[in-house]
């Protein structure tokens, strides 16, 4: 499997970024079934995996803000099959698109790259906090045109806009997200042009290819 160890080292800047008001509800599409060959992940078995020997050390990174783990799930570092890059939350974007998710960093340089994996034993999922402003990655169910259904590093607190279902393919060694939103995966926009170019979008209804799949690097220190 590729997950990799990482040092951390420095605080974090903490973020102000505003939590957008409660929209519509969101979407109650029925969740899109396991692709064949992907199991789900669990908080023990993502600590079992991520403590294997033998992996090929990724690069290192600088800063980490210890109060974004919450729990003893894990932090990690994205990396798109599709692109080959590391993703990074966008903190600096200008509204409403500040905190968007996209995979643009040719190594893990610092908090950007960084997110902890949060289990929710009653849900049995992951929420995602991103170590660059502390706040956890939501899908933007009322978002709409190519911006729809786009992960967003805004929220303080843990729901259903925030929650995902984590899938491992032990034949590929790679990962996925699904949204416990709308039920779809996260797919890497490689097509797109713009600010948005590489984001990271609830929009698939399985796993059909390098678009949806990541490796996943976790970060010690």
């Amino acid at each position: 499997m590729t997950s990799a160890l990482l040092s951390l080292s420095a605080l974090l800047a903490a973020s102000a970024l505003a939590v957008p008001a409660a929209g519509a509800a969101p979407r109650n599409d029925k969740p899109a079934a396991a692709p064949a060959g992907w199991e789900k992940v669990d908080g023990p078995e993502l600590a079992r995996f991520a403590g294997a020997d033998g992996r090929a050390q990724a690069p290192a990174a600088a800063g980490r803000s210890a109060s974004a783990r919450a729990d003893d799930s894990g932090t990690f570092a994205l990396k798109s099959v599709r692109n080959g890059k590391f993703t990074a939350t966008e903190k600096n974007y200008a509204a409403p698109n500040t905190g968007v998710l996209r995979a643009r960093s040719a190594a893990v340089t610092g908090a950007w790259e960084g997110f902890a994996f949060e289990w929710h034993e009653a849900t049995q999922t992951y929420a995602l906090k991103s170590l660059a402003n502390n706040r956890y990655v939501a899908v933007e169910g009322n978002y709409t045109g190519n911006a729809q259904n786009i992960l967003r590093a805004r929220s303080t607190g843990a729901g259903t806009w925030e929650r995902f279902t984590l899938y491992y393919n032990e034949d590929l060694d790679r990962w996925a997200l699904q949204s416990a939103l709308n039920g779809r995966f996260v797919a890497m926009e490689n097509s797109y042009t713009g600010s948005l170019q590489y984001a990271l979008r609830a929009r698939s209804l399985e796993v059909t290819g390098s678009w949806e799949q990541f490796e996943l690097f976790e970060i010690t220190g």
